[in-house]
C-alpha cells in the first residue's frame, strides 16, 4: 500500500510549507488519546515519486495530537492529491491510511482510531 516498505521516515514535523495536517490518535478500546503514537507520512513529489525528502515521522503528544507541515500535495496519474499515513501505537494494531486533500486546501485535520491488538 503506497510508499511503505522503504524504511522509516526521519523524525521531523516539517518537510516544506503550503499544507498543514493536524490530527488526533485515539484508542478504540476507550476512545482515549494515545500519547506517543507514531505517525509516518509520505507525500509524492510533482512527478508522482516518493522520496525520503517527502517523508516524515511524528509522534503524538500527551493529548494524542500531532501536527505535520509540507508542500501542498498535488494530484498525479489521475489520483487525487493525498498523503499516505502509517500509524502505530503501543499495544494497538497498525493502520495504513490515505488522507485526500481537498482541492486548494492549505489545512486539514484527521481523527485516527486504532484497535487494540488481539490477545
Amino acid at each position: 500500500f503506497g510508499p511503505f516498505g522503504r524504511g522509516q521516515p526521519p523524525l521531523r514535523a516539517k518537510i516544506g510549507t503550503g499544507h498543514v495536517l493536524t490530527g488526533v490518535v485515539l484508542s478504540a478500546l476507550d476512545c482515549k488519546p494515545l500519547a506517543g503514537a507514531t505517525v509516518e507520512l509520505w507525500q509524492a513529489g510533482r512527478n508522482g515519486r516518493y522520496t525520503r525528502a517527502g517523508s516524515a515521522t511524528v509522534r503524538t503528544n500527551g493529548a494524542g495530537r500531532f501536527r505535520f507541515e509540507g508542500p501542498r500535495p498535488t494530484s498525479y496519474s489521475g489520483r487525487p492529491a493525498h498523503i499516505h499515513l502509517r500509524v502505530s501505537g503501543r499495544a494497538h494494531e497498525q493502520l495504513l491510511a490515505r488522507y485526500e486533500v481537498a482541492s486548494g486546501a492549505g489545512r486539514g485535520s484527521i481523527r485516527i482510531v486504532l484497535r487494540p491488538e488481539a490477545v
